[in-house]
């Protein structure tokens, strides 16, 4: 945490009451939900910080959040806003900065940059926004690069803080063997994705590429684990291809059995691609499989390039081209060490460049 002598040096930083002003914050699940709230937690603890959010009755409308947004900002004397989604809460944030003069940040993550952007009036109005804000925070070098090409006069004020990881990361030896057990995996090269079952996570492209790889690799198992709405497309294609004894589907698992899954696999893979600006803004859960000493597979697309490094900690791939897909399968599952030292040098550094203070520091020092 900064000292009580570092922020003593800028008062405006000591005496600060941020408020996060966002629509997802836990225990809704995802990744936004996710980055807010370790945002919170790791906050400087000698300058305070407010969450509004839905718990707090907040409403997903531009006039009731106005309101709701300036009652908070006189009962907690607020002079700092970080306004987790520009629709519809930057527009009660840039209303009241026009009555107050109160300084805020803007967050995009990736998908709601790119679909706020879709129509033509509200394009507008993000202009507005962006330029009478006080910072631009986005999480991916990607989106961050979309802002500025879509209004260049403000670049000055974008800054790149990507998602962290908790570094007190536990290996449980026990669990992932008992799972292993239950399973039938023994003597077995574990594929593993993890997310939302939607077509943008690429799941269907590597159930397909599976053919192939069984060819070289008859020992690899390939388990998804996730529900959504791609499911019932994704159970008719392992019928259709007659993998049923290699590849399985298994929902609804909490935070303990994601991580021995973790702890379980031998490669991570989510070939993500953007269709038609849904993309993936960071991809944390690559970080997670490194921080198990996993390496991992990934689509070279939106802002995954931020979490992985080709050859360093993972493979990247063009998630439409179901050869290189299966190539990159092939490659670690056929070469243990190179698993290992991509796992390995993916771990140092997610603990070194990626935990949740680091990142929450960058942010707080930019303000």
């Amino acid at each position: 945490f900064y000292s009580k002598e570092y922020l003593a040096t800028d008062p405006n930083l000591y005496f600060m009451k941020t408020l996060l002003f966002t629509l997802e914050y836990p225990p809704w699940h995802g990744g936004i939900a996710n980055y807010y709230g370790n945002l919170v937690k790791y906050w400087p603890k000698l300058s305070e910080i407010f969450v509004l959010d839905k718990k707090s009755g907040l409403i997903n409308h531009w006039f009731f959040a106005f309101l709701k947004l300036w009652k908070t900002i006189k009962q907690k004397k607020i002079n700092y806003i970080l306004v987790g989604q520009i629709l519809p809460l930057g527009t009660a944030t840039y209303l009241i900065s026009k009555i107050i003069k109160i300084k805020y940040a803007v967050f995009f993550h990736g998908m709601d940059f790119s679909f706020a952007i879709q129509k033509t009036k509200k394009r507008w109005l993000i202009k507005r926004i962006l330029k009478n804000s006080d910072r631009i925070i986005c999480c991916n070098s990607y989106v961050a690069d979309l802002v500025k090409k879509f209004y260049p006069e403000i670049k000055n004020k974008v800054i790149v803080v990507n998602s962290g990881v908790e570094i007190n990361y536990q290996l449980s030896i026990t669990n992932y063997e008992l799972l292993k057990t239950k399973y039938g995996f023994k003597n077995k090269i574990v594929l593993l994705s993890i997310g939302r079952l939607v077509k943008r996570k690429g799941v269907l492209e590597v159930i397909e590429s599976l053919p192939e790889v069984f060819k070289k690799v008859p020992n690899l198992v390939y388990v998804i684990v996730g529900s959504g709405v791609e499911i019932n497309n994704l159970q008719a294609k392992i019928s259709e291809l007659k993998l049923s004894d290699k590849v399985i589907i298994i929902t609804n698992v909490d935070d303990q059995e994601k991580n021995n899954w973790l702890n379980l696999c031998d490669i991570f893979i989510m070939p993500a691609r953007n269709i038609n600006g849904d993309f993936e803004g960071f991809g944390i859960v690559y970080l997670e499989a490194n921080m198990a000493g996993k390496p991992v597979i990934a689509g070279n697309s939106g802002g995954v390039k931020d979490a992985v490094i080709d050859n360093f900690n993972g493979l990247l791939v063009d998630s439409e081209n179901l050869d290189q897909i299966a190539n990159a399968i092939i490659k670690l599952a056929k070469d243990l060490s190179l698993r290992q030292k991509l796992g390995e040098q993916g771990r140092q550094r997610a603990i070194k460049d990626f935990n949740w203070q680091k990142q929450t520091n960058k942010i707080f020092s930019s303000l």
